[in-house]
């Protein structure tokens, strides 16, 4: 799977950063993620919808923590560039050691198989 497209929309609010529009391998979207700066730093929220209850229900999500680490670091490497690399600090990830930020140990930026990209085309 690839993040084909990584679209950015900047707000001027005291948590909410950002939103975020995803391409998955060119053909399906996924719409309403966040950057959101927390007491920790900056992170991705996933779309959610909120319950009768109140509550909030993720309405897509990572299976695992490992693509949620890759796509959050795009997410936030495409986020900085659009900022112009704001002084913003970005929330350390579990067990990050490397600048390879966010990609599971063991690869080079790959996961099922297949490149990972950011960006419109593939690259």
């Amino acid at each position: 799977m690839k993040i084909t497209e990584v679209r950015i929309f900047p707000v001027n609010e005291d948590r909410l950063k950002a939103y975020v529009t995803i391409t998955l391998d060119g053909c399906f979207v996924v719409r309403d993620l966040k950057v959101v700066r927390g007491n920790g730093g900056l992170f991705v929220a996933m779309p959610a919808k909120r319950r009768k209850d109140g509550t909030f229900k993720d309405i897509a999500h990572p299976l695992n923590t490992e693509t949620r680490a890759w796509m959050e670091a795009l997410i936030l490497e495409a986020y900085q560039r659009e900022v112009g690399g704001a002084d913003e600090d970005v929330r350390p990830l579990e067990g990050e050691e490397t600048a390879e930020r966010g990609r599971p140990s063991g690869t080079a930026g790959e996961t099922g198989g297949e490149p990972l990209a950011a960006g419109g085309n593939g690259d």
